[in-house]
């Protein structure tokens, strides 16, 4: 009887153990409006911390309760938003100056010059490049360097 008592708690701590580190795994998510409400706590009763602007913002979520996600952004300010507000991440900002370029290679014909902390819509990303879009161009970076997307 001990044993089956042993082997019983050593499966639900496995199991147990398991589910907290998968529900726990990092993934990025971008803003859905041009106005969310960030949260001290995964309630709609918490106070509102601060509010972001900007539509297709990426986030990195870094943990879940219920219907909210925590998140933390680009400068590490971190707080609660609903996932109605949320989407799979399609954009990215780019942590260095960069060339867009016509097509997914070193020797294509350059597009236009992007400037450190631009953000970029993602239309498809592989391997190394991703064709990305801004207000007024459309073409492929390279993906290093970049925040807000993940392999």
């Amino acid at each position: 009887m001990q044993i089956i008592k042993k082997i019983l708690v050593l499966i639900l701590f496995y199991l147990f153990s398991s589910f907290s580190i998968s529900s726990s795994q990092e993934n990025f998510l971008s803003l859905k409006k041009n106005k969310v409400n960030v949260r001290y706590g995964p309630t709609f009763e918490s106070p509102i911390k601060y509010i972001y602007k900007k539509i297709d913002l990426p986030l990195k979520q870094i943990d879940k309760k219920e219907n909210f996600r925590r998140i933390i952004d680009l400068k590490n300010n971190s707080g609660w938003i609903h996932i109605s507000q949320l989407k799979k991440s399609s954009s990215i900002i780019i942590l260095e100056n960069k060339v867009l370029l016509n097509k997914p290679s070193n020797f294509s014909r350059p597009v236009a010059r992007l400037e450190k902390g631009r953000l970029l819509v993602v239309k498809k990303c592989k391997k190394e490049w991703c064709n990305v879009k801004t207000e007024n161009y459309s073409g492929w970076i390279k993906n290093n360097n970049i925040w807000g997307y993940s392999n």
